[in-house]
């Protein structure tokens, strides 16, 4: 009979048969961000449950490319593996990117529950959107920089817009930017434009809440523009609120794309919202009227990187500091308990100078009671002196001795 495996067993066999990330996705250990983000799209397309949906083998390779990139897809993450190997690499955390469409209704609701009790979902874009633009099945509309168009999408669907810019436009820079004025999530994406006519994603940039909208924008301005994930590390920032603080700028990464050349770009709102539509407005802009805006991204975004630097240092220090603190309040609840303690024998050992009888205590409940009975019993010796003084007064009022002579006519 053979032996029953345990499920420890089962994981630690699957540890030894993981393979090289790198290998799962094809591209090189020198590979940039932008080539390993197209290579796990092009195989997560391929092997997606929603295009083989009977094929285990397929649902197999499907997980172990979701897992190679979202080591591969972190620098944190990707240097550790690069170092010490998948032991480095806590493979509990890693985040699962969420087909809403291929979701039921009942598992629809509860990710829509967990996200409004504020656990973070991260979602990605429906294979079949994909696969459609991909094959060029997608109606794509014009889009005239400086004139916004308010639309609404569908959930988990896509509109697709062509904006064409010239060579100095180009050179002065360009921005799109989408935003809901009811606060739908949604996705503002750029595709690739292939040479068969199909259409691949390349960035893709999450709706986040900005005072009383929710916004996304793409900025390509001739330098690195950094965009903030805000999913990086919900994890870790869950299990540590300190690291809520710490880790705040560890999503703060370089788009890939930092300028576009003259011609015609495509760019997609794909409504991302568990239930409804989403309400939007989308905006191309040439940056040349925006020179002092610009200089000002470059500035504060400097300056972010900087902070991000002096942060990691403070945590160090706020965690030495941290510890001391906590050691000391340790201390100081032990030496109360102590002192406490010595005080309360030294006062035991006073007690024990003496050779009288321990003295008897009645307890409060009994002196409660017998002071009730006195006070009652004085109430009721007071009531029958009263009682005795008015029964006297009545009997002299009725017993009046008035003195009559006889002799002596009235």
């Amino acid at each position: 009979m053979p032996a029953h495996r345990s499920k420890s067993d089962k994981h630690d066999a699957a540890k030894q048969h993981r393979r090289d990330p790198y290998e799962v996705l094809g591209v090189s250990r020198n590979s940039t961000d932008q080539e390993i983000k197209s290579a796990y799209r092009k195989m997560a397309l391929k092997y997606h449950p929603d295009k083989n949906a009977n094929d285990p083998q397929a649902a197999d390779m499907f997980k172990e490319v979701t897992f190679s990139y979202n080591i591969l897809s972190d620098p944190d993450k990707r240097r550790q593996y690069d170092t010490a190997g998948f032991e480095a690499v806590e493979a509990e955390n890693q985040e699962l990117e969420l087909d809403l469409s291929s979701l039921g209704a009942v598992n629809t609701m509860f990710a829509a529950l967990f996200s409004k009790l504020g656990v973070p979902i991260k979602t990605t874009v429906s294979a079949t959107v994909l696969e459609e633009a991909l094959n060029g099945m997608v109606t794509v509309r014009p889009l005239s920089l400086g004139q916004p168009v308010f639309k609404k999408v569908e959930k988990q669907c896509a509109h697709f817009y062509s904006i064409s810019i010239t060579e100095e436009e180009a050179r002065s820079g360009f921005v799109c930017r989408v935003q809901s004025s009811d606060k739908s999530k949604f996705k503002l994406l750029y595709f690739d434009q292939e040479e068969n006519g199909g259409l691949s994603l390349a960035l893709q940039e999450d709706s986040a809440k900005t005072g009383k909208v929710t916004s996304a924008g793409m900025y390509f301005l001739g330098f690195p523009v950094y965009r903030m994930d805000q999913a990086a590390n919900s994890v870790a920032v869950a299990k540590d609120p300190d690291t809520a603080f710490f880790k705040k700028l560890d999503g703060f990464q370089p788009c890939e794309i930092t300028e576009l050349k003259a011609g015609t770009h495509v760019f997609s709102v794909y409504g991302d919202n568990f239930f409804r539509s989403a309400s939007y407005t989308i905006e191309a802009l040439c940056a040349a009227p925006f020179a002092e805006e610009k200089e000002n991204l470059r500035s504060v975004e400097a300056q972010i990187l900087s902070k991000r630097v002096e942060l990691s240092k403070f945590e160090t220090e706020y965690r030495e500091v941290l510890q001391q603190f906590t050691e000391m309040t340790s201390r100081y609840a032990q030496e109360m308990q102590e002192i406490d303690n010595l005080l309360k024998q030294r006062n035991e050992i006073h007690a024990s100078y003496t050779i009288a009888p321990p003295i008897k205590r009645s307890s409060s409940r009994n002196k409660n009671r017998s002071a009730a009975k006195d006070t009652k019993e004085d109430g009721q010796a007071r009531d029958k002196r009263s009682t005795t003084r008015d029964r006297l007064k009545k009997k002299k009022w009725y017993n009046i001795h008035l003195k009559v002579d006889k002799r002596k006519p009235c």
